[in-house]
């Protein structure tokens, strides 16, 4: 557990996933955890005291939920649904500060809940419906309390009794589950024996399998570390690259319904682009020209001409390639393909590479932010889901993979969004082909490295939050000027001098505040003061999820913020 201490997103549901889910209580970035819909079984284990969503519905969780789970105080939403959980939900969690959400339905759960039970003022909706529980429903838990949604039919209630079963019937139900239990132990015995047989067989038959393949693996690091031990300039070395092959289940989610990565023809490209036809040339930066084009079978593709600074081998080449290719995420750019263009036929070099993206059709961010149409125009809360795409894009490339990607040229224009306005970041990973550090640099000279680029990660997406506050227009000012200006930000005259019109009359005071005191975080000249990545995604989804209560206000009529 302690190689995977840094994840803070776990999404592995829909993959008939089976067996005792582990402590990952020792996780303690861990912030969403998503296991639903799989075949997981036993006892529920205790989670990271910093979780803020757990998703296990439909497995087959069995006993007791832990008592831990009430002193979790990040937790937002927590959904156990369709389990065999049984006894009696801790009070505890129906009080939990920053609970929203708590879906307990269709498990086996039993007794009464307290009449006293306390409710989260954070909690807007509860599922408790079929299990087996009694009695009558607590105050905060009644149809008095207009803000919350409570479903509680299917349980024995002596309320609403319509949609409840006799008292009897969970009486009955709850006693023939203890019965059956006491024979589900004498299974267990059986089963677990059966198991370790099984198991032993085939450990038996993974050492057979290793005697007879490590020896190719053995040799395809020898060759792998000969091709890269002249490239050592990079900050990736020969058993970094190998390594970092071996990307996490939880990383591997962005890859699902993405078409394959494959090499292109440099024939293929040319037909896409009219032979790179200037008419086709969408822009030019200091990695190289961007063409659009247009492949056989229709699809549409964004080709970047990338020169390499350094003259790799192809095998090496290819293999840096093939790390940049795993970088799968929903709101990444979606890397397809690649050519490599070699100078002349008696040499192992090439000094010029082709990267073919998915093309995205709707522009950048910078130029949306500039938009003066009012039905195109991003109010406050379409650039918050804009933000919060691209934090987790750039938190995954940060952890999703070993080592992670830094410097990833987090600019405005960078963003780009697709026809659902979703964010989209390009130009990210290519220090993995491009960029070089000093030769000189050995393990912890490396270390030092990826540390600064991840502040300067950090620091640049600082400055997207301030283009997204103040507008496009910061983008031509004077960075110290900025760092000036964004200490007015504190006060409401300051924002209204400064911030956006747009954001202005579409924010919360909350959520703007959030915001404005996470940028001035993000630019601090002291590194050291800067948030985490995880920190800034959860904050950004605490502004979101304010403002969602605002406008929520606002349409039923609440008093809400106008300036």
């Amino acid at each position: 557990m302690q190689r995977f201490a840094s994840l803070t997103d776990i999404n592995l549901s829909n993959n008939a996933i089976f067996g005792k889910l582990l402590d990952i209580s020792s996780l303690s970035s861990l912030r969403w955890l998503d296991l639903s819909n799989n075949k997981l079984g036993s006892e529920l284990p205790n989670m990271p005291k910093r979780v803020v969503a757990v998703l296990l519905s439909n497995n087959s969780f069995s006993g007791r939920i832990p008592e831990q789970y009430g002193k979790l105080n990040q937790l937002q939403q927590l959904d156990l649904s369709f389990n065999a959980l049984q006894e009696t939900a801790p009070a505890a969690l129906f009080a939990l500060p920053s609970i929203s959400s708590l879906n307990l339905a269709s498990n086996e759960l039993s007794g009464s809940l307290p009449m006293r039970l306390s409710c989260g003022r954070q909690l807007e909706t509860v599922d408790i419906s079929n299990n087996r529980l009694r009695g009558l429903l607590p105050s905060c838990l009644s149809s008095n309390v207009r803000s919350r949604v409570i479903k509680f039919g299917g349980n024995c209630f002596s309320i609403d009794l319509r949609n409840q079963h006799p008292e009897t019937y969970c009486v009955e139900n709850t006693q023939e589950n203890k019965n059956s239990r006491v024979k589900n132990v004498w299974i267990l015995v059986g089963v677990i024996g059966g198991i370790a047989v099984v198991m032993a067989l085939l450990a038996f038959g993974f050492l057979v399998l290793c005697r007879q393949y490590c020896p190719r693996g053995a040799s395809e690091q020898h060759l792998l570390h000969k091709a890269v031990q002249d490239n050592s300039a990079t900050g990736f070395t020969a058993e970094i690259i190998t390594n970092a092959r071996y990307i996490s289940d939880a990383a591997k989610l962005g890859s699902q319904g993405t078409p394959a990565h494959r090499s292109f023809s440099l024939d293929e490209l040319k037909a896409a682009t009219n032979n790179f036809d200037k008419s086709t040339l969408m822009g030019e930066g200091s990695t190289g020209k961007i063409y659009k084009g247009r492949l056989e079978d229709g699809v549409q593709v964004a080709i970047r001409c990338l020169t390499v600074s350094r003259r790799y081998t192809i095998r090496n080449l290819k293999l840096r390639l093939d790390l940049l290719a795993k970088l799968r995420h929903p709101h990444l750019v979606c890397f397809l393909g690649h050519c490599i263009e070699i100078e002349r036929k008696d040499v192992s070099g090439a000094n010029k590479v082709y990267l073919i993206y998915e093309y995205v059709p709707n522009g950048n961010y910078r130029a949306h932010l500039s938009e003066t149409n009012t039905e195109k125009v991003l109010r406050w809360s379409d650039r918050l889901a804009i933000l919060i795409g691209i934090a987790k894009a750039v938190h995954f490339l940060h952890t999703g993979i070993i080592p992670g990607f830094y410097s990833n040229r987090l600019k405005a224009n960078n963003i780009l969004l697709n026809e659902h306005r979703m964010g989209k970041l390009s130009d990210y990973g290519l220090s993995v082909v491009a960029q070089e550090v000093d030769k000189d640099k050995e393990e912890d000279g490396l270390k030092s490295w990826q540390m600064k680029s991840l502040e300067d990660d950090i620091y640049s997406f600082g400055f997207i939050l301030v283009e997204s506050l103040i507008g496009p227009s910061v983008h031509a000012r004077k960075e110290s000027f900025l760092l000036n200006e964004m200490v007015s930000l504190g006060n409401p005259d300051g924002q209204k001098r400064i911030v956006d019109p747009t954001v202005l009359a579409s924010a919360s005071q909350e959520s703007l505040s959030i915001v404005v005191s996470l940028t001035i975080n993000c630019i601090s000249p002291e590194s050291s003061t800067r948030p985490s990545f995880e920190d800034i995604l959860w904050n950004l989804q605490y502004a979101a999820q304010v403002q969602a209560t605002s406008d929520g206000d606002q349409r039923s009529g609440k008093t809400g913020r106008s300036p």
